[in-house]
């Protein structure tokens, strides 16, 4: 099988979005660079005691994605205790929203946001009464 265990997000600013996952999701980042050969940060997303992986934060090397293009990659979705307060944490932190907070009815809220690069997410949280 080949299971998921390591993402990488594209950035043009590289403290911009550590800033924005951390103060957004709470991550923690390690300085890979020197491995890397490129500014590379280790984004640890959770305890390694609850499910998820942890990922990286690179640097971009080509143009950004434009504004209102598809997603043309993959998207992370995050799980989250609290829809809405999390959804006001990307705002204030600089994000927007791509497709906003919809029900999968009698599992979960979810939704997809830009984070300060253009990258597109999402968040999903679990509710057996969502419609």
């Amino acid at each position: 099988m080949g299971r998921l265990v390591h993402f990488e997000i594209h950035v043009n600013d590289m403290e911009r979005a550590k800033k924005f996952y951390g103060e957004v999701f709470g991550w923690s980042f390690q300085d890979w660079s020197e491995y890397a050969g490129m500014p590379y940060f280790g984004a640890v997303t959770g305890s390694e005691d609850e499910p998820g992986i942890n990922g990286a934060l690179m640097q971009r090397q080509s143009a950004p994605p434009e504004e209102g293009q598809s997603l043309n990659a993959f998207a992370c979705t995050m799980g989250v205790e609290d829809y809405d307060s999390t959804e006001r944490k990307i705002i204030e932190n600089g994000g927007k929203v791509a497709m906003p907070k919809y029900a999968l009815p009698g599992m979960a809220w979810q939704g997809y946001y830009l984070d300060t690069e253009g990258n597109i997410f999402g968040i999903h949280q679990p509710d057996v009464n969502a419609k």
